[in-house]
């Protein structure tokens, strides 16, 4: 039987409620003190009392008005917290149970239920949750796998369900991307579009983009989890069923390689869309916010401006000619002694400048010197080693990464790339020790 099957109907009733909010907050609040409950069946009738009073007290409730809930019960300051306690109960949200110990009824949550209070937990919650959909977690799984002497298959399990997530976060992490390009294009004001910008680097997928550049360093598992899958498959005591997730594994991955590969190239584009378009409204003008813009900038490239200005005149019935300073106009030239300024005529650009997509490309940080200075200085014998005094400051992380990925990715066979344990500086930096050699 499934977990579906068992819930009750008045289960879903907690959603048509008017303090659905709050019963969330509740339930969200008895689940995290539940673990620290004295009692072996859960947390006793009073303590959840007790804990709904007191986010009670820091709710923006208006008590001095008659409220009542949709069963027409009478909600007080003194009653809701029992009246909820009742509701959870009754709904199947949570279970009752008498423990003989503590002499009372314990409630606990029942296993559909739990399921629904953590995703309520993190829907209020505003860190993001990356151990699940993560590079690292999968090469956990594996490293785990080829080390276990017994081969357990439900390791590999775990692995494949993880890439599966990473697939579909990708997926969503695309979705969002296209919803921003869409937000992009209905812009016509310079802060409207700063505020989609601001908007796409500041909502949950950026962030979860940047753990896996960062954190989990996506190329650098990405190539440790293929080498893995194939030193696995390779093994002799493999058994049918480890093989058949082992290919469900790599082909989750070459997904999501291709996915990975497609947002930063929707990344790069929607960059060089916003730079467009803030090109475009400084050359045309904000439409909606000043029509002369748009104007002016016709009649400098029209070549019946003269006329077009003459007829204006005329239909305008304008008193004096249309210059900026005329004969009645307080301005008087001063005579200056040396050099007088003479205004220069603006020379008319033959071919409009054409944007290519590589003007947004990022430039490196730092120039082939300076990164094979930091390797000859952290060299010895031939032997470049990393240790906790290599990096004193993010420019040698910076630099090290940069070291790191030149050797793994334009390296041949003469050279030996050894990755060690994670160090941590007392700055707070983290990274690997890393050692080439020549062979």
């Amino acid at each position: 039987m499934n977990l579906n099957s068992r819930i009750p109907k008045d289960f879903y009733r907690l959603f048509g409620s008017k303090y659905m909010d709050y019963y969330m907050i509740f339930l969200v609040a008895i689940y995290e003190e539940s673990s620290n409950s004295y009692s072996t069946l859960g947390l006793t009738e009073q303590e959840c009392r007790a804990i709904i009073n007191e986010k009670l007290a820091s709710a923006t409730i208006d008590w001095n008005e008659e409220r009542l809930d949709e069963e027409g019960s009478l909600l007080t300051r003194s009653n809701m917290a029992s009246v909820c306690l009742n509701y959870f109960e009754s709904w199947g949200w949570l279970k009752q149970d008498f423990d003989e110990t503590l002499n009372c009824y314990v409630v606990s949550f029942p296993e559909y239920s739990q399921l629904y209070v953590e995703l309520f937990k993190k829907l209020f919650s505003e860190e993001e949750s990356k151990e699940r959909e993560s590079v690292l977690a999968v090469y956990s799984y594996l490293f785990t796998y080829s080390s276990d002497p017994e081969k357990n298959n439900e390791i590999l399990k775990s692995a494949w369900k993880t890439s599966k997530r990473l697939v579909q976060m990708l997926a969503n992490m695309q979705e969002g991307m296209r919803g921003y390009f869409d937000e992009l294009s209905r812009q016509k004001h310079f802060r409207g579009i700063q505020e989609v910008l601001i908007k796409e680097i500041n909502n949950s997928d950026s962030r979860k983009y940047a753990i896996l550049t960062t954190t989990d360093s996506f190329y650098r598992y990405k190539e440790a989890v293929k080498e893995l899958l194939s030193e696995i498959l390779s093994d002799a005591f493999v058994n049918e069923e480890a093989v058949d997730m082992l290919c469900l594994i790599e082909r989750e991955f070459d997904t999501i390689e291709r996915r990975y590969n497609k947002l930063i190239e929707q990344k790069t584009i929607f960059a060089s869309r916003a730079a467009a378009r803030i090109r475009y409204m400084m050359q045309e003008g904000m439409m909606e916010e000043d029509q002369t813009i748009t104007l002016v900038n016709l009649l400098s490239r029209s070549g019946h401006r003269e006329a077009i200005l003459e007829e204006l005149a005329e239909r305008m019935q304008v008193t004096s000619p249309y210059r900026v300073i005329t004969e009645r106009s307080f301005y008087s030239r001063r005579e200056r002694e040396g050099d007088v300024f003479q205004p220069a005529a603006v020379e008319e650009k033959q071919t409009e400048k054409v944007h290519e997509l590589d003007e947004f490309v990022l430039k490196p940080l730092y120039t082939k010197k300076e990164i094979d200075a930091f390797r000859r200085k952290n060299q010895k014998n031939g032997v470049f080693q990393v240790s906790r005094e290599t990096v004193q400051s993010m420019e040698d992380l910076e630099k090290l990464f940069f070291v790191w990925q030149d050797v793994t990715e334009t390296s041949d066979t003469k050279e030996e790339i050894m990755v060690g344990e994670d160090l941590k500086t007392d700055a707070g930096m983290r990274f690997s020790s890393l050692t080439i050699k020549e062979k």
